[in-house]
């Protein structure tokens, strides 16, 4: 007759590794996306590339709860607020817009949760020894960086005057700093007008920077809005090179544009324009493999800047999440917030679609030159320029 105390031992062998697994909490991350509202273009860009994030997080089992914010800020906070308070996320990914994200900060400060903003402006992340400032982070490349590389082109092209048409809020604010911090005194900005991301019409910003004669015109405005002050240019006449910012990658900008659009410079990350990038771009293969991802599901050349953003915060977080498991400190408490905060910042040489991350206390940004190449339109799609 077989020992009881021997069935015993098997049976608590066989359960032992069943009750570890399911002792271990899950990794719950909050995904606030501007699905709907002026910003949708980009909301869905991100929705589509969370889509594809795998189900575990540093090789644990993930969840993800996912909110629209309507691009609308108010409605963002009361997102932030039910993420961290009900469904105890330990981390927020999002949102894409700059008010946004400022607004969120005083609740990340509150909760302990960090942050990776979609969302571009440099102010989200800087300074960040500032104690809201301190859970943030964000994917998108800074203006600055940005900035930088079309002055350069600029330059190269000989381009000495140039009219400013920018949104009239935190992004085209950012945009008209930095953008003239990088211009020096090489470039002079001969003229500076605003509009709304709502607004129908921008004929008369159009016209007095034509009145200024410049060499080229900068729009600083981010998905289809920007398209207007564009195709209004060209209906006008104006016949000089038009560049716009990072901010334009999403497709229906290109639908929205239509032929108004062709020859548009821009700066933009690698993985939009990946299967062009020269093979010496160190970006190059992990970029490739998203686009291969990405558009396995969404067709050919429907990747976009704000998709691979979406993606690196995944390969962030992933990375991020493993080494602070490590520390033993579990998911669901304040504990392992504060140590997947420091993980974040302590992330080094991360190849991501955009770039390659080196996050420091003192930037929580992470990218430099080699997160940004020069792009154009060319036959309604975004292809490489330089």
């Amino acid at each position: 007759m077989p020992n009881p105390l021997l069935r015993l031992a098997a049976l608590a062998t066989t359960i032992a590794p069943l009750l570890s697994w399911s002792a271990q909490a899950e990794v719950v991350i909050g995904v606030d996306i501007s699905s709907t509202g002026p910003a949708a273009a980009i909301g869905i860009q991100t929705n589509n590339a969370v889509r594809l994030w795998p189900a575990t997080l540093g090789g644990e089992p993930a969840r993800y709860v996912i909110l629209d914010d309507g691009t609308d800020v108010s409605r963002a906070v009361k997102n932030f607020r039910k993420l961290t308070s009900e469904d105890k996320v330990d981390a927020i990914v999002g949102p894409n817009i700059t008010a946004s994200a400022l607004a969120g900060l005083d609740v990340l400060a509150e909760t302990g949760t960090p942050m990776i903003a979609l969302a571009a402006s440099a102010v989200i992340v800087e300074p960040a020894d500032d104690p809201k400032r301190r859970w943030a982070f964000k994917m998108p490349q800074n203006d600055s960086l940005m900035a930088s590389a079309l002055v350069d082109d600029m330059r190269t092209k000989g381009i000495k005057n140039v009219a400013f048409i920018g949104f009239a809020d935190s992004y085209g604010d950012s945009w008209w700093a930095e953008f003239n911090k990088a211009a020096g005194n090489d470039i002079k900005v001969v003229a500076q007008e605003r509009f709304q991301r709502t607004d129908a019409s921008v004929m008369g910003q159009v016209l007095k920077a034509m009145a200024a004669k410049p060499d080229a015109i900068l729009i600083a405005g981010s998905g289809t809005p920007a398209a207007l002050p564009q195709k209004t240019l060209i209906e006008r006449g104006y016949k000089g090179p038009i560049y716009q910012t990072h901010g334009i990658g999403t497709l229906e900008f290109l639908q929205v544009g239509g032929k108004d659009v062709e020859g548009t410079l821009f700066p933009t990350g690698p993985g939009v324009v990946a299967r062009e990038l020269p093979d010496s771009n160190p970006v190059k293969s992990v970029a490739v493999a998203f686009a291969d991802k990405y558009e396995a599901q969404h067709g050919p050349h429907s990747l976009t800047q704000f998709a691979g953003d979406a993606y690196g915060a995944w390969m962030l977080l992933d990375s991020a999440v493993g080494r602070a498991l490590k520390t033993g400190a579990k998911p669901g408490t304040p504990e392992f917030r504060a140590v997947l905060r420091d993980a974040l910042e302590t992330t080094r040489d991360l190849v991501v679609p955009n770039g390659v991350l080196n996050i420091s206390k003192t930037d929580h940004q992470g990218f430099d030159e080699r997160a940004r190449v020069m792009g154009v339109i060319r036959d309604g799609r975004f292809s490489y320029a330089q």
